[in-house]
């Protein structure tokens, strides 16, 4: 190991005395360092057996790579570490296949068997980066085995590699696009992943291979919908967009009672407010457009998008945000679109890339929802640290929120905006003031004054754009401008801008009867500079020449045939043909045809006002932040937003089934198949209650009738909606998930009620022993079944049938009276999370609890199985295991075993009982632990020392250790007064968590909260001998120190537990289904332990 620290520091150095010093970091690349030994120290590395050695290799690579330097050449040597077994070698080497297997197919191909080993390999992020390697070899030779790996992959256990095959299939798509119809079953099958992390990621693949078949979503629209608001930015992304089309096609346009408005732009753009509040109203509306304007209805599929959407405007991407707006912009009624504006605001305080692309959506979204944006005009003002595009963004959107209330606030901004160093902000900013004219009448002529005074500015930029906006106000009103158009004749002079000059000289001689002195001069000092002027300019003078002509041909006929004369021989052929087909109309000739009779008209003709309007106008038609709507062109790989259906196309497609349905609700996060829906889920009292309810969510806007509006839902409500909706992954509404907390907290507190309320219970349980035993039988196994649907009734109501369905067995358990027993067992209810199993030494626990309690939790199973040993007694783990054999030890002989019991001295300690037995003729002195050297945060408290072992004897000793979550192994030694043991005490992963005690209420909730990642799942099938509920429960907590939970179905059990060291907590659910499957399902943070705990469950069911 004497190389190794030379290695493993960070700048690197010369490799030994005598060898050549290389660069300090290879990352760097020195200038002068000779090509010939380039990575030499890398590729020695890469070539030792030290696993150290090759992890430094591999670590400098990548940040070779990060660092965007080409590491390509050492594609040979660290493909050959392929097949290592360290882990986390294998990982960078995978990072590095990933970025260099396109480049170097002949290489990766050869090690293709490997990346094969790597798909079957244990670890998930192994598996995934050798699917990723996979598809990221571009050769059709591979095509078959890529989809291959991509099917199994979408099988897999893991949520990440089936996020990673999600994220193949594009790749694959775009090889060979033949493989289109088995792709699409592989997304078929992904698109029914209940996981947040695939939802993302196979839509993108939906979106990517076959956009068009928008059946695919119709079975899993209200799961995207329900998922959206846990997937992450990226995928939450992706799917509002992906939702945004099939929302413009499955419902009707939410904005069809407004097509009158919308067809006046002049009534939306100054009274978009008044309108509205006028158009509500039924008896406002002339009876001739009632039909046109009868109650809109939404769909409550399409309500479900809107409000699940809602609370992402508050997310902190800014891609999230602007998906949303753009969803609510194009699918949302025009009463709620306003939501968007302060969340769009709120994007404006960010960088300026992310200013750019909102500004472009927001002018766009301006031109037609002006109302949205104006309380937040300010937000609109210039700041003079504003790049130039920002700007002009900017004043773009001011002038579309323009109105008759706020011009003159927004011209004295522009006022100061003029004064600018910037010029082609001070030129935007000009037509700006002129499209203000346009639109708003009352100030045109403020505006046209304070143009004609920008023509006395230094700048000839400001005057030249002034000019060219002077002349499209001036075509409006030109009678009442002379003296505007003299003035700007004196200006030929001074100004140079080719566009300033053309555009006065086109109004000279569109209104030379208005300056009939002073337009021939002009001529004639234009004529003088012909040859020098711009091509624009020139084709002007042409035209100021043939207008001159036929209004003053005394005074211009001269003129006009030498302009006519030069034009007849420029070097532009524009120009050229100008002056040949003028000279044909205005002089008439022998050969002169028809037309030049109607000079006058083809010149002179009245011509209309130039309408100033916003760039934006058009774009909405791209989906508002898509590139394509950024460019204003139709990008590459853009899909059209459809148009709205005349007719709502069926909305039973998206309904599911009861089974898939019930699993929805109340499983979303299970990892794999649909499991079946046992029996107790199809009894009467559930259908019936199914029938009043919406068969997926309900809600109180999702029933309303009428065009319904953000006011006419509180904003607490629909928060509390998406809540809840995130929360428990389904579509239950807030009153279900305030209900559920209601019945929770009534169990809470019920210790606390008095005893009126136990004497009255009382009475109601002796009423309903008249009921029939098997119908109460029916209902209770329906009531413990599942907790949602009860809880969607009152509280009374809830209490009520919970009486009612109490079981035969229960019943004749509990004691007929005896307040103060019920008081009591009420009392360890509500300890039952605290409750901990006795110590070692036996301790007669209350009576209370032995009778009382047990009965009850017997009760609350539903089974014939009593839940008091596994309750009271912690269940023994595995037996005794050898820590020292007696030949090592030489006499010594030392086992342990996990106690299951808590350590006294620090609860977050596994207690591990030490037994010792001396068989040697010698009395062993001394006997304790030496100073560990322990892995970083493993812990160990040590036991007393044992003075005297006499021959033959055995003593016991308890020792705790921390081993923080892992089960990684406690190497320290055992110590006598003469020698000295090294020895290992490794924790199967079930010795690191203690049991939790819970209802079946908290359960669920706390199971809700672990999904995604946090949940592992495997299917399994129980042998014969394993079948009985004592086996399986047996089993279970023998592999796992887990507190068995009540559970109102025979075939399923549930265990929870918290690691000792963090408090993380364990779920673990066997659901036990007929013949023999079953499918166990670990909740939790750890999503190593978890791993690691259902092979090991599965490994003890299965023997």
């Amino acid at each position: 190991m004497s190389a190794a620290p030379a290695y493993s520091e960070d700048k690197g150095g010369s490799a030994g005395p005598g060898e050549p010093e290389y660069g300090h970091d290879p990352a760097s690349g020195g200038i002068f360092s000779s090509d010939y030994k380039r990575h030499d120290d890398l590729k020695e590395m890469l070539d030792t057996n030290k696993d150290s050695l090759k992890l430094e290799a591999m670590k400098r690579i990548v940040a070779m790579i990060a660092r965007g330097k080409n590491a390509s050449d050492l594609f040979p040597a660290v493909v050959k570490n392929v097949a290592c077994k360290n882990i986390e070698v294998k990982k960078l080497v995978y990072v590095y296949l990933v970025r260099y297997a396109e480049e170097q197919q002949d290489l990766a191909l050869l090690s293709i068997s490997t990346f094969q080993r790597g798909l079957k390999d244990p670890n998930q992020l192994i598996r995934a980066s050798a699917l990723r390697v996979l598809s990221s070899i571009r050769v059709p030779i591979i095509v078959p085995i890529m989809m291959l790996a991509i099917k199994e992959a979408a099988s897999d256990m893991s949520p990440y590699v089936r996020k990673t095959a999600a994220h193949a299939i594009p790749k694959l798509y775009s090889l060979d696009s033949d493989q289109k119809d088995q792709l699409i079953e592989v997304i078929e099958k992904l698109l029914a992943d209940k996981t947040t992390l695939v939802a993302g990621s196979v839509v993108m693949a939906f979106e990517e291979v076959c956009p068009e078949r928008i059946d695919l979503i119709h079975k899993n629209y209200r799961k995207l919908c329900n998922l959206l608001i846990d997937v992450e930015e990226w995928g939450q992304v992706v799917i509002i967009s992906m939702l945004t089309r099939y929302a413009r096609t499955q419902f009707l346009s939410p904005t069809q009672n407004e097509s009158l408005l919308e067809e006046n732009p002049e009534k939306a753009f100054y009274g978009s407010e008044e309108d509205e509040a006028k158009g509500t109203g039924p008896e406002v509306v002339a009876p001739t457009a009632l039909p046109a304007r009868k109650p809109y209805v939404m769909d409550p599929d399409h309500r479900l998008l809107l409000r699940n959407t809602k609370p992402l405007l508050q997310s902190r991407s800014a891609a999230v945000v602007m998906a949303v707006a753009q969803l609510y912009f194009h699918l949302a009624p025009k009463a709620e679109v306003g939501v968007i504006a302060k969340a769009l605001v709120r994007l404006l305080r960010s960088h300026s890339e992310v200013q750019y692309v909102v500004l472009q959506n927001v002018a766009t979204m301006s031109i037609k929802r002006r109302g949205m944006f104006e309380p937040y005009l300010k937000s609109f003002y210039i700041r003079s640290t504003d790049p130039t595009q920002i700007k002009i963004l900017k004043l773009e959107v001011l002038t579309n929120l323009a109105n008759e209330t706020n011009i003159p606030t927004v011209l004295r901004e522009f006022q100061t905006y003029i004064r600018s160093m910037d010029k082609d902000f001070v030129a935007a900013t000009i037509q700006a003031i002129g499209r203000c004219a346009t639109n708003i009448g009352r100030v045109r002529d403020t505006c046209l004054n304070g143009l004609v005074q920008l023509l006395s500015n230094r700048d000839e930029l400001v005057v030249a754009e002034s000019v060219v906006v002077i002349k499209k106000l001036l075509q409006m009103q030109p009678a009442q401008h002379g003296e505007i158009i003299k003035h700007l004749a004196k200006l030929t002079d001074n100004i140079q801008v080719p566009m300033a000059r053309a555009s006065i000289l086109w109004l000279i001689g569109e209104y030379c009867e208005h300056v009939p002195k002073i337009a021939p001069d002009v001529l004639r000092k234009m004529a003088k500079s012909f040859t020098a002027e711009e091509d624009i300019v020139k084709l002007q003078v042409i035209n100021l020449a043939a207008k001159l002509y036929l209004t003053n041909s005394k005074q211009t006929k001269l003129l006009t045939q030498y302009v006519l004369s030069l034009a007849k021989y420029d070097q532009n052929y524009d120009i050229r043909d100008r002056a040949r087909f003028t000279r044909q109309l205005i002089v008439p000739s022998e050969q002169g045809g028809a037309l030049s009779r109607h000079a006058k008209k083809l010149f002179l003709a009245p011509k209309p006002a130039p309408v100033l309007e916003s760039s934006f106008k058009d774009r909405d038609h791209f989906q508002l932040g898509s590139l394509s709507h950024l460019l204003n062109a139709k990008a590459t790989g853009y899909q059209e937003l459809p148009d709205w259906p005349e007719e709502a196309p069926d909305p039973s497609v998206r309904n599911v089934e009861e089974e898939d349905l019930f699993l929805i609700e109340t499983h979303v996060g299970l990892l794999g198949e649909y499991t079946e829906v046992p029996e107790w889920t199809k009894c009467s009292n559930r259908e019936k209650r199914k029938e009043k309810e919406k068969p997926f969510y309900s809600d109180s806007e999702g029933e309303s009738g009428p065009t319904e509006s953000a006011d006419s839902e509180p904003e607490s409500e629909s928060e509390s909606d998406s809540k809840s909706s995130s929360e428990s992954g389904s579509g239950e509404s807030s009153s279900e998930s305030d209900n559920e907390d209601q019945g929770e907290d009534e169990e809470k507190g019920r210790g606390s009620e008095s005893e009126q309320s136990e004497e009255e219970g009382e009475e109601k349980r002796k009423k309903r022993r008249m009921v029939p035993e098997d119908h109460g039988e029916g209902s209770s196994s329906d009531e413990g079944s599942d907790t949602s649907s009860s809880s969607s009734e009152s509280e009374v109501t809830s209490e009520s049938e919970e009486e009612l369905v109490e079981p035969s067995s229960w019943r004749k358990k509990t004691p007929p009276s005896s307040k103060s027993g019920l008081g009591a067992k009420e009392v360890s209810l509500l300890d039952l999370e605290d409750f901990t199993p006795p110590s070692v030494q036996p301790v007669s626990p209350p009576t209370v609890v032995s009778t009382s309690l047990a009965t009850d939790l017997e009760g609350l199973t539903l089974t014939d199985s009593s839940l008091v040993p596994s309750l009271l007694s912690p269940v023994p783990g595995m037996g005794r295991q050898e820590l020292l054999h007696q030949v090592a030890g030489e006499g010594l002989a030392v086992d342990y075993a996990f106690s299951r019991q808590p350590f006294s001295g620090d609860p977050h300690m596994v207690s591990v009982h030490i037994y010792f037995s001396n068989s040697s003729e010698t009395p062993i002195k001394g006997l304790h632990v030496g100073t560990p050297k322990l892995p970083a945060g493993i812990s160990i408290q040590e036991f007393p020392e044992i003075e005297l072992l006499a021959p033959g004897e055995s003593a016991t000793a308890v020792m705790g250790i921390n081993f923080c979550d892992s089960t990684q192994a406690a190497n320290f030694q055992l110590c006598t007064q003469t020698r000295q043991f090294y020895v290992s005490i490794q924790p199967p992963v079930g010795e690191l968590m203690a049991p939790v005690f819970m209802s079946e209420n908290e359960f669920k909730k706390e199971q809700g909260k672990l999904t995604g990642m946090n949940e592992i799942t495997e299917k399994l099938m129980l042998p014969d001998t394993c079948r009985s509920d004592h086996t399986v429960v047996q089993k279970v907590t023998a592999t796992a120190n887990l507190g068995r939970v009540p559970c109102g179905t025979s075939d399923e059990y549930r265990f929870a537990g918290r690691t000792l060291t963090s408090g993380s907590l364990v779920l673990l659910t066997l659901d036990v289904r007929p013949a023999g499957a079953a499918q166990v399902t670990v909740n939790s943070e750890k999503m190593v332990i978890g791993t690691m705990l259902v092979k090991d469950v599965i490994q003890a069911l299965t023997q």
